[in-house]
């Protein structure tokens, strides 16, 4: 893409600003406060017919009060263990602040570190266990970069944030989990140096743990074409395509032949510990090994079969 259309895209994007966001305290607790601007209905529709066209298969909650009913639910069910959400008038909702930083801002700072991706990953895999009446089957999460996933050092815990976008409800769960997958990556891949990037991805798959979604996730890397560049771009930060495309591909590769390296690997550990065929059960009246230890020294120190036990008595 030139770099003058590049620019303006971002411009552009930047310039869809749907939601205001600030902090406050409420009640001794830190909370954020999301709202939707008046014109948020209109700017939705806009985008979801860019999407359409484009055929990218995700949208943005059109009403205010779906768009409330959808974050406050995702945010329960994920986090809902120690933090609260709920709903305001003047289409807003309340928050608490997550402790931590996102990775995006550790990536950005170059703090990133393998058990932050690591979190993450698991993060992601335990989500997905997670069932929705609105796909009615598992649940993802349509905007899955980086920025939405917030890290706390103390706990070791990543939580995801921000649900303004979802899948479309056509689309089966494994392409809605890749995708999920392949947004986070894209974040590694256009953002991370060149030494981190891949040992950086292997250990978020590797923490992900889902072969199947692996599988679909190599079928789904690859860069998209007509106005779907655009959204490409903004998700890649109109960072170099060609290092975007030669990193996808290598990607690929490894995703490709993942599982086959893990069921090499696994059956090598099955060999390792299968249990010998020539093991007999142990049985009463059969010594232990320490036992045979001891006879074995006994034997050693006893005198040699020649010499008698005893002197020999006299009649």
């Amino acid at each position: 893409m030139p770099e003058a259309l590049s620019n303006a895209a971002a411009r552009f994007v930047d310039s869809l600003k749907i939601n205001s966001i600030s902090e406050a305290v409420r009640r001794g607790r830190r909370v954020v406060i999301k709202r939707r601007h008046v014109y948020s209905e209109r700017l939705t529709e806009l985008a979801n017919l860019y999407f359409r066209i484009a055929s990218l298969p995700i949208r943005f909650w059109t009403k205010t009060e779906d768009w409330q009913r959808w974050e406050v639910n995702c945010f329960k069910m994920l986090n809902g263990d120690r933090f609260r959400v709920s709903r305001l008038r003047n289409n807003a909702i309340c928050i608490d602040r997550l402790p931590g930083e996102s990775l995006w801002e550790h990536l950005n700072r170059h703090t990133l570190r393998r058990r932050m991706v690591e979190a993450a990953g698991s993060e992601f895999r335990r989500a997905h266990q997670f069932r929705t009446k609105e796909f009615r089957g598992a649940w993802s999460h349509g905007d899955a970069g980086m920025a939405n996933v917030i890290y706390d050092e103390k706990t070791n815990r990543a939580r995801l944030i921000d649900f303004e976008i979802v899948h479309d409800k056509a689309l089966p769960a494994l392409s809605r989990h890749a995708d999920d997958l392949l947004i986070f990556l894209l974040d590694l891949i256009a953002s991370a140096s060149g030494r981190q990037w891949l040992p950086f991805t292997l250990a978020f798959l590797n923490a992900y743990d889902d072969a199947p979604v692996i599988a679909q996730l190599s079928r789904q890397l690859t860069p998209p074409s007509g106005m779907a560049w655009i959204w490409w771009g903004v998700r890649t930060s109109f960072a170099n395509p060609g290092k975007i495309k030669q990193r996808m591909t290598k990607l690929q590769d490894l995703t490709s032949h993942l599982g086959h390296y893990r069921a090499v690997a696994a059956a090598r550990v099955r060999q390792r510990r299968r249990a010998s065929t020539t093991c007999q059960q142990m049985s009463a009246g059969i010594p232990r090994p320490i036992s045979r230890a001891r006879q074995t020294r006994e034997r050693a120190n006893a005198p040699s079969p020649e010499m008698p036990s005893k002197l020999p008595t006299t009649r």
